[in-house]
């Protein structure tokens, strides 16, 4: 019996080996849709491509300059960059207006949804006023926010080569263009000589906006990725260095927390932050971030922090912060012998490059979708869609307080895991169906020389080499990694498994894709979306979708004092407010004001639940939320179905 066991115990390894490798097999065979069946489902959307104007007179690029230590990778450090938002800028009610990042011209643009009033104001792009800047400098981002309070919702442009500009909407503004922004600095004190920026070289991908410390006011999360180090200065070089691990690797830049201290309205608008950089314990605070998102898990309105890092493992944090600190603890999933470490929450080894959040199965807590590179015969990880395990809100708090994660992933099973070299990811219920749909940008460098088999050598090789950029194998312009994969959107068909409508909707597209930005634009109850492509123009798909079903779609701001200005202005968002619709037939969703998450695609703050064909009569609506004093408030509303504009400070008003 003895020696039966020993046997055993030294086969166990290979023995669950073998049932993953059958797990792997028997998921990747698991039935999909047939061809009927797949246009059945396809025959529920429908989106126009149409063209998102742009200003002229900017030369264009299709490569960055680099510095000299990574000239020979210069379209690998090109990879990214291309960003969109949508949200109401110019307050006529509606979220159709654009902040984007064109790559190929460098340049932040703001510009109107095309379709029906895109004549309000003509494109232009952002300037850096009377701020120092420099050649050697490229936006990476734009989020949406008010920032200074006062009703009017700002940019908060961040870059590589340069700490981030927030551009302040003027109140005495009569048109939107240029001039109606005021450039700050989010970091005070930034060096200049002679007008010339030479301040600190940061390099952002990430950033996320929320009331961390519960205080009533949004905070700021910024995550670089390259350490600070003039990536683009082709004048000189070194000063620069690559990730030390394809699998864990924490050189990458530096984590901060700008906490909202102050600020101030009028002609001069102004706000101030205190930096924090201490809130990250030091091997989760140099991860090379690609994504993040902040979001309440645990109905304590303290948004919980999820950061996705490429060449290593994702970061997941609870929060615990009191006003005026900010306090946030790791938390991980737990694993089981039929669990990979790498499909397990703060341990994989996959490269994480966005993420968002939304319930999947209707359970009243949030699950989670991560994009990792997912190429066969290139880099084959997986996406993660991570389900919630608690059995509610309470089960999950005690856990995330115990230090646990409990989300599993069932990307497999899904149909979801594999789709390409994944970026920015948003669910939405495009075609109010009471079930999301899973929008995905893919896609890397896009040339005529394949490129995979050098990068598999690279993804093998010594961890020792990867820190000097001279080891890395050429990425030049033409050279092709991924460059033909598509947009995905992933939709739930019958049986509960997903299948990918791009090709039937015409969103496939053999465009290296970056970020989604998703908002109803036109007030009909179907969310629209625009797509940020590298070194491409950027397009927006109207929804056209023929027979959606009920929606209810809410404009949550801040119970304040007045506007002042000539142009109007669409309220402070409730950034973090978090809603609870019931039917009559017992079905739950949950939706938040989602103050920023994703990779370089920002949603709008408006919430859009989608209720499904058969909802006659209002909805029970619960509302949670903090005033501007950091109080906890919930109300519980019956709402009518359709869009509704309420106010909320100690109680929700309807507009």
């Amino acid at each position: 019996m003895t020696a039966t066991l020993g046997w055993l115990r030294r086969q166990l390894p290979g023995i669950v080996a073998l049932v993953l490798v059958t797990s792997v097999f028997l998921i990747a065979r698991l039935p999909s849709y047939s061809a009927a069946e797949t246009t059945n489902i396809a025959g529920k959307f429908a989106f126009k491509p149409l063209s998102i104007s742009l200003p002229g007179g900017h030369a264009q690029q299709t490569i960055r300059k680099v510095n000299q230590d990574y000239k020979h990778i210069d379209a690998w450090i090109s990879s990214v960059g291309a960003a969109i938002a949508m949200n109401d800028l110019d307050g006529d009610g509606l979220s159709n207006d654009l902040c984007l990042v064109d790559t190929r011209t460098d340049q932040t643009v703001v510009t109107p949804t095309p379709g029906a009033r895109s004549d309000r104001y003509a494109s232009f792009a952002l300037n850096s006023g009377t701020l120092p800047v420099n050649d050697h400098m490229a936006p990476m981002g734009c989020v949406p926010g008010d920032y200074n309070e006062d009703g009017r919702i700002d940019l908060l442009v961040y870059m590589w080569g340069r700490t981030p500009i927030v551009h302040l909407a003027k109140p005495g503004a009569t048109k939107l263009d240029a001039n109606a922004y005021q450039a700050t600095e989010l970091v005070p004190g930034a060096n200049s000589s002679g007008g010339e920026y030479n301040g600190p070289q940061w390099n952002t991908n990430a950033a996320t906006v929320a009331d961390f410390d519960g205080d009533g006011h949004d905070d700021i999360f910024i995550g670089n990725y390259f350490a600070d180090s003039p990536v683009l200065d082709s004048t000189v070089s070194g000063g620069v260095h690559m990730n030390h691990s394809m699998s864990d690797a924490h050189n990458g830049g530096e984590d901060y927390f700008f906490r909202w201290t102050g600020a101030t309205s009028g002609a001069t608008p102004s706000v101030t932050y205190q930096k924090l950089d201490n809130v990250l314990p030091d091997y989760a605070s140099k991860g090379w971030e690609l994504g993040a998102a902040a979001n309440d898990l645990d109905g304590d309105l303290l948004p919980e922090l999820y950061l996705a890092n490429d060449f290593g493992p994702d970061r997941m944090f609870y929060n615990r912060s009191t006003p005026g600190q900010i306090k946030l603890s790791p938390v991980e999933g737990v694993r089981t012998p039929l669990i990979p470490k790498s499909k397990t929450v703060g341990h994989d080894s996959f490269k994480g490059m966005g993420l968002d959040f939304g319930d999947l199965n209707h359970d009243g807590i949030y699950d989670m979708f991560v994009s990792n590179i997912t190429t066969s015969w290139g880099i084959e990880e997986s996406n993660f869609q991570f389900v919630s395990t608690a059995k509610d809100q309470a089960d999950l708090r005690a856990k995330l307080r115990a230090g646990e994660a409990p989300w599993v992933d069932k990307s497999g099973p899904a149909g979801t895991a594999w789709s390409g070299w994944g970026w920015d990811v948003k669910m939405e219920d495009f075609n109010n169906s009471g079930e999301l749909t899973i929008a995905q940008a893919t896609g890397f460098v896009k040339g005529q020389i394949d490129r995979w088999p050098q990068l598999q050598e690279l993804a093998t090789a010594n961890d020792q080499l990867l820190q000097n950029p001279f080891w890395w194998p050429n990425a030049q312009a033409g050279d092709d990694i991924g460059g033909h994969q598509t947009l995905h959107f992933f939709v739930k068909g019958p049986t509960g498994r997903y299948v990918d409508l791009a090709p039937q909707l015409g969103l496939a597209i053999p465009v290296p894709t970056r970020g989604i930005a998703t908002g109803d634009s036109d007030g009909d109850g179907r969310v629209d979306f625009a797509v940020a492509r590298q070194f491409d123009a950027p397009v927006f798909y109207q929804n056209q979708s023929p027979s959606t079903g009920a929606f209810l779609g809410l404009k949550l701001t801040r119970d304040a004092s007045p506007v002042t200005g000539t142009l109007p202005a669409a309220g402070s968002p409730v950034t973090g407010a978090q809603v609870k619709v019931k039917t009559a037939d017992g079905r739950s969703f949950i939706a938040r004001v989602d103050g920023s998450s994703g990779h370089s695609g920002r949603r709008s703050t408006d919430v859009h639940i989608g209720l499904g064909q058969n909802v006659n009569g209002p909805v029970q609506v619960s509302l949670w939320w903090r005033d501007r004093t950091g109080q906890v408030r919930e109300q519980q509303l019956q709402l009518t179905t359709g869009w509704h504009s309420l106010v909320l400070g100690q109680q929700a008003k309807e507009k």
